[in-house]
C-alpha cells in the first residue's frame, strides 16, 4: 500500500516517549520492512528535524542525533515528494479561502504533496486540519496510523 506520512507521524514514530509512539511505530515498521511504500513531503525533512530538536523532553535530542534520526530512520525508507508551484498555490488558496492563518499553510502544503504522491492512506495526528483542507476525493484516505 502507498502511504504518506505527515510530520506529526514521523516525529511520533521516532521518539519512544512521545504520546503517539506506540500508534505510529507499527506504520513506520511497515514501510521499513517493505510491506508499504512510504512517501513524505520534502518539507518534512526540515519540520521533523526542527520538532525533534525542540521537543520538551529530557534529555533533549541533540542536533546530531536528530540529523541521524532523519537520515537513517526516515530518508532511507521514504520517497520524497517535492512541492512545486502548483502545490504551493493550492495550499495558499486553501488557507486564504478558509481564512486560516499561520502554520496551517504547512499542513495544506503537505496535503497537496500527499495528493501528488497518489497515496492510498494519508497518516496524520492532525486529523482536524487535514480533513478541513482535503478535497472530497481525499477525505477517506486521511487517518491516524
Amino acid at each position: 500500500m502507498r502511504v504518506f506520512f505527515d510530520t506529526s507521524v514521523l516525529v511520533a514514530s521516532s521518539v519512544g516517549s512521545h504520546p503517539h509512539h506506540a500508534q505510529a511505530l507499527p506504520a513506520l515498521r511497515r514501510v521499513v520492512s517493505g510491506q508499504d511504500v512510504g512517501f513524505i513531503g520534502v518539507q518534512s525533512i526540515a519540520e521533523t528535524y526542527a520538532a525533534l530538536t525542540r521537543l520538551p523532553i529530557q534529555p533533549r535530542i541533540h542536533p546530531s542525533e536528530a540529523g541521524r534520526i532523519v537520515r537513517d530512520n526516515i530518508l532511507k525508507h521514504f520517497a520524497l515528494v517535492p512541492a512545486g508551484q502548483d502545490e504551493y498555490l493550492q495550499a495558499l488558496t486553501a488557507v486564504q479561502d478558509n481564512g486560516w492563518s499561520g502554520a496551517k499553510i504547512y499542513d495544506a502544503l503537505l496535503l497537496a504533496c500527499a495528493a501528488r504522491s497518489g497515496a492510498e492512506r494519508i497518516y496524520t495526528f492532525n486529523l482536524g486540519d487535514f480533513r478541513a483542507f482535503a478535497p472530497a476525493e481525499l477525505q477517506a484516505r486521511i487517518c491516524a496510523p
